[in-house]
């Protein structure tokens, strides 16, 4: 019997270490770790012989293209095969891989499946000699280029963040007023009083509220210091957040796409609390009582119509009135960060940017102290399930309970969000429309549905 293929992965993310060994390891290979190319050329050179590098391009010490400068310029080893493994990847592929001689390259964040397919390819080259192109010599090797890639560096982003502010409060504005204008007659339209009276209507306490959120980026204030920002096409949300663990930074990471604004304090590398605008109502705090029990809608609803126009948190005053206690709470916006989080690792592209500025008095308040390694990795575990779901379950499709199956089951098997899950399917609703109703989060709602089509508890017709 073939022994397994001896796999090196180099990579300064304790995180994707950690994934792309568990990958590995899980589809037969023997994965070994170093932290930089440094590392990495004293385990080659230490043997035994590895059959495949898997290799990061921005490392301390020595970086992907140096590291290959030296494996080239290595008699013994100059045709180990080489994968780039690096958020850069789409960015510098046809550069990296023309001047180093690598066999592929592979962009994070990437699905179990896409790594072991460009392994088992890059293997199967090499073992067929079909390699892509010649391997140069080191020594031939030009010195290390400038890629074209974006560094995470200070930029114009709080300018640009401004400018989206700016047009975002216009169309906050016209959104509600506009809608209120047309509903009044033209004769009233003609009135300036009448005309006052439906903006002053349109201006709800949630428009405001919006719209006071909006004003704060349009000036962030005094203090406000940027410190890297950058591309998340370039620069991968996991390996950002990576860094910043690392380092124990204290500060606000700011992530925007077209639709989402996302906003996560950390205080010395972990993360206090995240907050969105823009995002789905799914990550709305208001859910996640739903969902425990807490409250019912018709109760959620009047507490939200008590709120309206003063400055009280709704967890605080469902603390305050004794719903829940402070520690359900935390409780729950952890659950609420988190998912944010694992949300935002899926984003193809967006901006981001670090600022060293005071915390909101929410974050104050939460102080979760999550730790970015753990959210990381149930994140790109997430990423795994996502894709293995989507390819089986048909969104579209009408599931319904098969009663007999239910009737095996005792009632204390069932979890309150598999209840929650079942009590949404009448026979008449979609999958999606049923993963909505049910006021469970998408991810644990799909992966509900899966495991009871998996046991026959639901079907689709």
């Amino acid at each position: 019997m073939a022994s397994a293929a001896r796999v090196l992965v180099i990579d300064d993310s304790p995180t994707i270490l950690k994934v792309v060994s568990a990958i590995l390891a899980r589809n037969g290979y023997e994965p070994t770790t170093a932290r930089d190319g440094v590392a990495g050329l004293e385990l080659i050179r230490k043997g035994p012989k590895f059959d495949l590098v898997l290799l990061d391009f921005v490392m301390p010490r020595m970086n992907g293209y140096q590291f290959c400068r030296e494996l080239r310029s290595d008699a013994t080893h100059r045709t180990l095969p080489v994968v780039l493994m690096s958020a850069k990847g789409d960015k510098i592929r046809g550069t990296f891989v023309q001047q180093t001689g690598a066999v592929d390259a592979i962009t994070k964040p990437f699905d179990a499946r896409a790594l072991v397919t460009v392994v088992e390819g890059a293997l199967a080259k090499t073992a067929e000699g079909r390699s892509p192109r010649p391997v140069p010599e080191g020594q031939k090797m030009p010195e290390e280029e400038v890629l074209p890639v974006e560094s995470m560096r200070p930029s114009m982003h709080i300018r640009h963040a401004r400018q989206r502010a700016s047009v975002e409060f216009a169309q906050q504005v016209a959104n509600a007023v506009v809608p209120a204008i047309l509903a009044i007659s033209p004769e009233d339209r003609a009135s300036e009083a009448a005309v006052m009276a439906a903006v002053a209507r349109a201006m709800t306490p949630d428009i405001l509220a919006s719209l006071s959120l909006t004003v704060k980026d349009l000036d962030p204030g005094d203090g406000v210091r940027e410190a890297m920002s950058g591309d998340l096409s370039v620069v991968a949300l996991a390996e950002i957040l990576q860094v910043l663990g690392m380092q124990r930074q204290t500060g606000v990471l700011h992530v925007t796409n077209n639709r989402t604004s996302i906003t996560i304090s950390m205080r010395q590398g972990q993360i206090d609390f995240v907050q969105s605008r823009g995002a789905t109502e799914e990550y709305r705090l208001g859910r996640y009582f739903l969902e425990k029990g807490a409250l019912s809608r018709d109760q959620l609803d009047t507490l939200l119509a008590d709120l309206r126009g003063s400055n009280k948190l709704l967890g605080e005053e469902v603390v305050a009135r004794g719903i829940v206690t402070r520690e359900e709470l935390v409780d729950i916006l952890t659950k609420q960060s988190s998912e944010l989080i694992y949300d935002m690792l899926r984003w193809p592209y967006g901006r981001f940017s670090f600022t060293k500025e005071p915390f909101r008095p929410e974050a104050d308040m939460a102080k979760l102290t999550l730790g970015v390694s753990a959210l990381v990795l149930e994140g790109f575990r997430r990423v795994d399930e996502w894709r293995l779901m989507e390819g089986t379950i048909h969104f579209d499709q009408v599931p319904v309970i098969d009663q007999f199956a239910l009737e095996g089951l005792s009632p204390g098997q069932l979890a309150r969000p598999e209840r929650l899950v079942l009590d949404a399917v009448n026979g008449q609703r979609t999958v999606s429309e049923v993963v909505k109703e049910s006021t469970v989060g998408s991810f644990d709602a799909v992966k509900i549905i899966y495991q009871f089509l998996q046991s026959r508890v639901l079907r689709t017709r």
